[in-house]
């Protein structure tokens, strides 16, 4: 029954060979989906390359449905699973400085980390940049912690608790939308695609 022990049943170092082989593994694909390159990344905020938010879904979606059916066929506790405490101000504060940051620089922290990897000078200035955000939030951590610990906390909170629906509901709902947004982010690239085609034979 999962979710399974690691540490009980390989041991420590097993377990984390275990996380080193899965980052290994999240690096490669993420390189063969294109974002080890800032180019591909960054078009997706100019609407013109929508692989993000394709590949993400679907990752998001692929996972969802296994979490789903393997909870209810009995494989996996899903009240075992983590969830993600929620803190709702530091959560948007960061999703800010974040977005900025992807914006600005074209990486996320895993995907600059995927590009230093395959020795990309921009990357590797990215992670020393993140290396130096770490180390400023961490040596200024009390400053934080106040807003951090009390500002729009309210637990683990699941979109079944938010709407009140059986998570079947859900899991079709998210679906769906997940369909509509592929579907949507095709016609978008096609509209830029096209209007671009048409700027270039001016």
């Amino acid at each position: 029954m999962m979710p399974l022990d690691l540490n009980a049943l390989v041991g420590h170092t097993g377990q984390n060979l275990f996380y080193v082989l899965t980052g290994i593994g999240f690096g490669f694909a993420l390189e063969q989906a294109g974002f080890g390159n800032a180019r591909n990344l960054a078009a997706q905020f100019y609407l013109k390359d929508m692989r993000v938010l394709k590949v993400m879904f679907s990752a998001i979606v692929t996972a969802m449905l296994l979490l789903y059916w393997a909870g209810a066929l009995g494989w996996v506790e899903v009240e075992r699973v983590f969830v993600n405490p929620t803190h709702l101000w530091p959560g948007i504060l960061g999703g800010f400085i974040f977005g900025v940051g992807f914006v600005i620089g074209g990486y996320c922290p895993g995907t600059a980390l995927v590009s230093l990897s395959t020795l990309k000078l921009d990357g590797l200035f990215f992670v020393l940049g993140l290396g130096a955000g770490m180390f400023v939030f961490g040596e200024t951590i009390d400053g934080w912690r106040a807003f951090w610990d009390r500002s729009g906390f309210y637990g683990e909170v699941t979109l079944m608790q938010v709407f009140g629906l059986p998570a079947g509901v859900v899991v079709l709902a998210v679906v769906l939308m997940a369909l509509g947004m592929f579907f949507g982010a095709e016609k978008i690239e096609a509209y830029f695609a096209r209007r671009d085609a048409e700027g270039g034979r001016r």
